[in-house]
């Protein structure tokens, strides 16, 4: 969440202010490190109860959007909020105390997460796996905890798990500070978005600066359900892992930036991959065995005429159309294609991110960058990009990050009721599409 209001905020400006950068992650490590040590009860209860009660209202509040929605989408949403609602009033201990529930409940939350992180991590191979698996071994550890009540009793399991929780994320706020410490004035260095295993450093943005801004940008997803036709629902594998079809051939979608008549990012693989189901689990491998030269499509209107229209598109009015240029301009120097370690939803994100990069600088940096910390829909965004960064980039999760990333940077401006009823609004539009992706 930190990287990405980093991000929307500019490298430049955000350097000037490492120094009070690091003091906060500084201050963060502290406190995770106190809850865990178990310093002081004080701040162990009020920290573990804000939480609770940070639940309980994301609960409610799910609940309350989640009314209007159809019968079909509504019931993940609705299981969705009764889980959250749930967490919530054990660990505030409403309607009484539930310590031992609290407990196998985050054990099983870290269980399931360290599980999904390791399978994925030993199954995809991408360059980072083992950082990704060693994560996950530490959630399953804690889940052991959990289970357990040695060395922590259970009246201590969610105080501690919330500090680790604080201390890795300050850990990691404190390394992000140290980054933008060492961050070069020249334009075009930006470690913080280069170090991608996907991206060579960027060019200059001032040698695009001259040329025409366009006056959006568009991301188009074609998602694996609308690109297999009639498949098998299963919701959450269809949207953001692939679709299979009756005849067993797998569907990842796929998705492209379109930016101007000089910008349409759309990678795809120079001659079609094997996609039966047999074949499925050797492609997937990120190893440079599956490397395949790749193809950039030349525009939109070419590929809807040869293959078919996007489903879905989520439209910016602000972004910064030189940076944009400048990643795709170091981007396409190497056209090598690997189905999940440099596809096509890695060079959207990729892109889209430079994009966005300091849309929302302003002179009130602190200001602006709290309101960004408490943005429900950076936190969703963050979500997501954390998930990709443990697997690999989707149709799906970029469609959602999109999605998610417009909502920042173009906010409603709205009180409340409105915004619950702009969310309701944009549920039942996905449904139809999901619906019509169905019957087509």
């Amino acid at each position: 969440m930190i990287r990405l209001a980093i991000i929307l905020m500019g490298f430049e400006t955000m350097r000037r202010q490492w120094r009070l950068l690091a003091v906060l992650a500084g201050a963060w490590l502290a406190l995770g490190l106190a809850i865990m040590l178990d310093a002081a009860d004080g701040v162990t209860v009020v920290v573990t109860e804000t939480f609770g009660y940070l639940l309980v209202a994301e609960g409610l509040t799910a609940l309350v959007v989640t009314a209007g929605l159809g019968r079909r989408r509504g019931r993940f949403f609705l299981a969705r909020a009764l889980v959250m609602l749930t967490l919530g009033l054990l660990i505030v201990d409403l309607p009484w105390r539930n310590d031992i529930a609290n407990s196998l409940l985050f054990g099983i939350a870290f269980l399931l997460d360290g599980a999904i992180r390791l399978i994925a991590a030993s199954f995809v191979r991408y360059p980072r796996w083992r950082t990704v698996a060693a994560v996950a071994l530490v959630e399953i550890g804690l889940a052991v905890l959990a289970f357990t009540s040695w060395p922590i009793s259970y009246t201590k399991t969610v105080p501690f798990c919330i500090g680790v929780a604080l201390f890795l994320s300050g850990f990691t706020f404190f390394r992000l500070a140290l980054g933008l410490r060492g961050l070069p004035p020249r334009p075009g260095s930006w470690p913080l978005l280069a170090r991608s295993r996907w991206l060579p450093p960027p060019h200059d943005p001032s040698a695009f600066a001259g040329q025409e801004a366009p006056e959006f940008l568009f991301v188009r997803v074609w998602t694996p359900v609308g690109a297999a036709g009639e498949v098998r629902p299963r919701p959450m594998f269809d949207r953001y892992i692939a679709a299979v079809d009756r005849n067993g051939v797998v569907s990842t979608g796929h998705a492209a930036l379109e930016c101007g008549p000089d910008v349409y990012i759309s990678h795809y693989p120079a001659v079609e991959i094997d996609r039966n189901l047999g074949e499925f689990s050797r492609v997937v491998r990120a190893d440079a065995a599956n490397d395949v030269p790749g193809r950039f499509q030349p525009s939109y209107e070419h590929e809807a005429a040869n293959w078919c229209e996007a489903d879905a598109v989520v439209k910016f009015r602000r972004f910064n159309a030189a940076k944009l240029r400048a990643v795709w301009a170091a981007y396409r120097m190497d056209n090598t294609y690997n189905l999940t370690n440099r596809n096509c939803s890695v060079a959207v994100a990729v892109a889209l991110e430079a994009a966005l990069e300091g849309v929302l600088g302003t002179d009130k940096v602190w200001r602006r960058f709290l309101q960004l910390l408490v943005n429900p829909d950076l936190w969703l965004a963050a979500v997501l990009r954390e998930r990709a960064e443990a697997m690999t980039w989707t149709p799906g999760l970029v469609l959602d990050y999109a999605r998610a990333l417009r909502r920042v940077v173009h906010p409603a401006g709205v009180h409340w009721p409105m915004r619950v009823q702009n969310m309701l609004r944009e549920h039942r539009r996905v449904r139809a599409e999901e619906k019509a992706a169905l019957a087509a």
